[in-house]
């Protein structure tokens, strides 16, 4: 409807909340087109995404589902992205190379708030995108309603395509505003046309002029056609809908069911004449030549592949490229990738997602090219604000523990291992529990290791209150040489933050300066634990004086002797325990702050401020100060009491003196009473 479709495949990332139904209406799009002969469902797990054990178990996207089709001459592939956070990051930077997106929204209008990260992220990216409203035969309420819960959650304006005919209680069909054509649904196959309800025909006439008038914002021409009261032909309605589209200036909403195959063919018809082609996404990216970008590694049953996409022309297998650090790296074989299956091809196309093998070298957000490299993209990943320490059931595995988590991270874009020596713990950190939990699952199905988890240690520390003048002194006498070292050393506290000083102010040589580093490194050793159990920060250390043997003394003598000498100081200066405080940003929806700042205080949190959140309606963000022991289940609990919504970042601040039964228990969890 407006002219030659665009050359190259064309890449739809489906977002949007979790339980939208995404992956249902990707199976839906796969069906419509032929693809498949049967409608997958991932209710009964006949789905060809959703197919890992993990996803099945969980009933929902755990991973990134990549799909190809092509329909009526147009190949396109499809990113299905998960719509829950804990497994975001990989549709955050699958999306900055999608042609356009459809976000995929629940008909009702008090859950249009769980598209706004959605909207956001693609106004923010500047990636073209429309709305499907899924489950319309679910609706209870008008469209209309729903609309207008969700522009203000969009910087364009929404332009409504459609509008119901209800069947009773349930819509069964739409009228195409743009064809001003009625269909009625007919479950697993095409819409049949029928003429437009008498009792929508003035509903259509001013839904439709709506429509027109949002398009005429943008032209001239047909603004004048409108004044004139003349009829725009159907080119050049479509012809503005797709320069809405490809431009950012309007977001099309459509609906249908995906389970039923409902408006899934209107849908696909308007991708195919107004989804921008990968020139787009080329000038977006400033992609001027043939290059690829890899978005994500998987390990898998053919070894390690690299899911990229191919933009600025086609890339042959065996291409030798080059990284924007400069290494090369030989294309191996190239993969179309349909769910978990693949199948090899020659070469990738301009536009085409495909999986790339042997370019190991090549790690997930890199661009390869054999020309000029388009400058990196910069991606939003959740904060990781769950942790667990694990170590595997069998100490056998430790070695295989290493190798998996290693593959896993360089799969999850969201994980972080981390080795906390202070604990001896090895942490993984992730988005949320759920996040984690599936982390675990997969290193025991895929690899075999089972691990046990608990919560990190907390960072707790100790300090000092008052100055203090000790001696220490080690004598050994065994016969031969034996083992002598005194020194006297004054111990004072220093203001939070200062860490450690050591000064020497010997005179007369009372104790000679080769040794004057090992009463320090003794010093040292008695401050990882302290007389409460914690390591001991923000003490200055002065070494006062001492004596000598001219035959027992070593490094080892005056070594133990200042360690002596500090844990007698430490005990007597008053020790009192720190613990960690970490500055909190929440953002949720202003219709949950109250709930928020209320779980908030009920964690011992203290508020710093709180305000709307910038560029964001009906948005608040809220700062405060939390203790780190406090943090567990923090996400899970926002997430509660805001439709999933609240989110947050948490950084160290600073450490505060904790005092009362509240230190009392933690002190006797770490240094046990005597039986």
């Amino acid at each position: 409807m407006t002219g030659e479709s665009p050359k190259g495949t064309r890449v739809i990332a489906l977002v949007g909340p979790a339980g939208a139904g995404k992956t249902s209406l990707a199976e839906a799009m796969l069906f419509a087109a032929g693809t498949t002969d049967r409608l997958g469902s991932t209710a009964n797990g006949s789905s060809i995404g959703d197919s890992s054990p993990e996803s099945r178990q969980r009933g929902g996207s755990t991973e990134l589902n990549l799909y190809n089709f092509d329909y009526l001459g147009d190949s396109f592939a499809i990113l299905d992205c998960p719509g829950s956070v804990g497994f975001s990051a990989d549709g955050n930077r699958a999306l900055a190379i999608a042609d356009v997106a459809i976000v995929v929204v629940d008909p009702d209008p008090a859950r249009a708030a769980l598209a706004a990260p959605a909207l956001r992220a693609l106004d923010e990216l500047g990636i073209p995108h429309l709305i499907f409203v899924n489950r319309i035969d679910q609706a209870h309420g008008r469209v209309r309603d729903l609309l207008s819960a969700l522009q203000p959650m969009s910087v364009s304006p929404l332009i409504a395509r459609q509008i119901p005919i209800w069947d009773g209680e349930k819509v069964g069909g739409f009228v195409d505003l743009a064809l001003e054509r009625a269909f009625k649904y007919r479950p697993g196959s095409e819409s049949e046309r029928i003429e437009i309800p008498s009792d929508l025909h003035d509903r259509e006439i001013e839904a439709r002029t709506h429509m027109l008038e949002q398009l005429a914002d943008h032209d001239d021409e047909l603004l004048e056609q409108l004044l004139m009261d003349q009829a725009p032909t159907p080119e050049k309605v479509f012809q503005d809908l797709a320069r809405e589209t490809g431009e950012s200036l309007g977001v099309s909403v459509l609906f249908g069911s995906a389970n039923s195959s409902w408006g899934v063919r209107r849908l696909l018809k308007a991708l195919r004449h107004e989804a921008p082609g990968p020139e787009g996404a080329a000038a977006r990216l400033e992609v001027s030549n043939p290059a690829i970008y890899a978005f994500k590694v998987i390990h898998g049953s053919i070894g390690r592949l690299a899911l990229s996409r191919v933009l600025g022309g086609s890339i042959a297998e065996g291409s030798d490229l080059k990284t924007a650090d400069g290494e090369h790296a030989r294309l191996g074989a190239i993969f179309k990738v349909q769910g978990e299956k693949t199948q090899k091809v020659g070469e990738a196309r301009d536009g085409d997602v495909v999986a790339v093998a042997k370019i190991d070298t090549v790690k997930t957000g890199q661009w390869l090219g054999a020309g000029k490299l388009p400058p990196a993209i910069e991606i939003d990943y959740p904060a990781r604000n769950c942790a667990i320490a694990i170590e595997p059931a069998d100490r056998k595995d430790d070695v295989k523990l290493s190798g998996a988590l290693q593959r896993l991270q360089e799969e999850d874009s969201a994980l972080l291992v981390e080795h906390d020596d202070a604990n001896h713990e090895i942490r993984l950190r992730g988005v949320n529990d759920e996040h984690l939990n599936t982390v675990l699952a997969r290193l025991k199905r895929r690899f075999g290791v089972e691990v046990k988890g608990h919560q990190p240690a907390v960072g707790y520390r100790e300090s000092i209150r008052k100055p203090v003048r000790q001696h220490g002194r080690h004598k050994k006498q065994s016969g031969g040489h034996g083992q002598f070292g005194d020194v006297i050393i004054e111990i004072r506290p220093l203001s939070r933050g200062e860490g450690f000083q050591f000064e020497e102010k010997i005179h007369g040589g009372s104790v000679p300066k080769q040794w004057i580093p090992a009463v320090q490194e003794g010093v040292r050793e008695a401050m990882h634990k302290g007389p409460l159990g914690f390591h001991v920060v923000d003490v200055a250390v002065a070494l006062v004086d001492g004596s000598y043997h001219s035959v027992d003394s070593s490094e080892l003598a005056f070594r133990l002797a200042g360690r002596l000498a500090m844990q007698e100081a430490l005990a007597a200066a008053g020790p009192h325990l720190l613990e960690p405080m970490h500055k909190l940003g929440v953002v949720c929806p202003s219709s949950s702050t109250s709930r928020i700042t209320s779980a908030i205080a009920g964690r011992r949190g203290q508020m710093l401020g709180m305000g709307p959140r910038d560029g964001w309606t009906g948005w608040d963000r809220i700062d405060a100060l939390i203790p780190e022991s406090d943090l567990a289940g923090l996400e899970a609990e926002l997430r509660s009491q805001s439709q999933g919504l609240a989110t947050y970042e948490a950084e160290f601040d600073h450490l505060a003196e904790l005092n009362g039964p509240l230190a009392d228990k933690v002190i006797q969890q770490r240094v046990p009473e005597p039986a």
